[in-house]
């Protein structure tokens, strides 16, 4: 922005008038150089990647219920309505989900809030160590 006095001898009785003309120049061309950077970095942060993704399963293909398992304050173990032990775990998952390829199927786990964290974490070793991968753990109230 340029001001401009009036009067050649610059006296007392200056005013001043602005110029309001903008030069626009140097933002147009700070906007160019910017556009051609961006137009030659963005194809370069776009990466492609291979993914192998697993086969949709047959619609036709009934998911069943998982189980549920139940570790209480008093170190009982109850695989639904029905009462289990550490050794015992895996027959007994597998009977409730009845047969078959029982280590593939889903197992929840919940336990009381007073049950000790070494008894709990055995129930889950001893799932783990028979096999059972889909191994899901709930936090909910049991009453």
């Amino acid at each position: 922005m340029g001001s401009k006095l009036s009067g050649a001898d610059g006296g007392a009785g200056q005013t001043i008038e602005q110029n309001a003309d903008i030069n626009v120049t140097p933002f147009v061309d700070i906007m160019l150089v910017l556009l051609i950077i961006f137009m030659v970095a963005a194809p370069m942060a776009t990466v492609s990647m291979k993914l192998d993704l697993p086969p949709p399963k047959a619609p036709d293909t009934p998911q069943k219920e998982p189980v549920y398992i139940t570790v209480q304050e008093s170190g009982s173990i109850y695989i639904a309505d029905r009462q289990s032990s550490l050794a015992s775990l895996s027959a007994d998952v597998c009977a409730a989900l009845g047969g078959g390829p029982c280590r593939e199927q889903r197992v929840f786990v919940r336990a009381e809030p007073e049950v000790p964290y070494e008894r709990f974490m055995a129930v889950m070793n001893g799932l783990y160590g028979s096999g059972f991968t889909q191994v899901g753990l709930l936090n909910e109230d049991i009453e």
